[in-house]
């Protein structure tokens, strides 16, 4: 006869990421999070922060920076990695704290090697699989625009779109006229497609999702057959801009909406 199973809380997902459940309710936590998809990608990016940042702490001593600054961000990010793990309601603080760390190293790598500029050059390296998913959400907006049967949704709510697909997305310029917005399926899950009426661009597309793994890379501008289009990623979200034609500082626009995330 199975035994019940108690309702698992905010409290047992902490303790299950920080290793402090007894065998049985990790048992219970593992059935609940099999059920709960959503739950369950949220407790394995908290996993693998948590693993970067002892990661980090077990690597920082071999960094080559001044001795004042490692040990101060050794010290830093141990005290943050306690105080998380006694305060489970502090959970996204994680995420921003990684992200923080990241930044941090990137000035860190401003003052080694001089300044990292946003790319205005087409990359060489293969473009990351979600922007072939950024230009089919922008085909598939320019089509229901032009059907008098599909009205556009213009209510552009972040809080929600965050509740709802944990996708944080980052603040318009004010001169921009949001015309729809919809969330489509995609390979790496749910995503979030803004369409967008702009002076400068016209007909822009925004699109976000959670690629599955964490990075921070720069807005990068590249020429997809009769579209332009600039990708970068912060923490756990990647991003994509995507206008028609060959549009010129789109890259600019995308570094400028990569800035309102911090």
């Amino acid at each position: 006869m199975s035994r019940p199973l108690d309702p698992v809380s905010d409290t047992d997902l902490q303790a299950y990421v920080d290793d402090e459940l007894a065998v049985a309710r990790r048992i219970d936590v593992e059935a609940y999070l099999s059920a709960n998809p959503i739950e369950a990608s949220r407790v394995m990016a908290d996993l693998r922060i948590r693993d970067e940042l002892r990661l980090a702490l077990a690597d920082t001593p071999r960094l080559a920076v001044g001795a004042g600054a490692r040990l101060a961000t050794t010290e830093a990010a141990r005290r943050l990695e306690n105080a998380l793990s006694r305060q489970s309601w502090l959970r996204l603080v994680r995420i921003a704290a990684s992200v923080a760390l990241l930044v941090g190293a990137g000035w860190l790598a401003h003052a080694q090697f001089g300044p990292l500029g946003v790319s205005r050059v087409v990359a060489s390296d293969l473009p990351p699989a979600y922007l072939e998913e950024a230009v089919r959400a922008h085909r598939t907006s320019a089509l229901r625009a032009g059907m008098s049967s599909q009205p556009g949704a213009t209510a552009y709510d972040p809080a929600e779109i965050r509740s709802a697909t944990a996708i944080i997305m980052p603040n318009l310029p004010q001169e921009w006229q949001v015309a729809d917005v919809q969330v489509f399926p995609s390979a790496f899950g749910p995503s979030v497609e803004v369409s967008v009426k702009t002076k400068d661009f016209g007909a822009v597309s925004l699109f976000a999702v959670r690629p599955g793994s964490f990075d921070v890379v720069p807005a990068t501008t590249v020429p997809r057959e009769d579209l332009s289009a600039a990708y970068w990623q912060v923490g756990e979200v990647a991003y994509a801009l995507v206008a028609q034609g060959q549009t010129r500082e789109l890259d600019r626009a995308a570094a400028s909406l990569a800035r309102s995330l911090y």
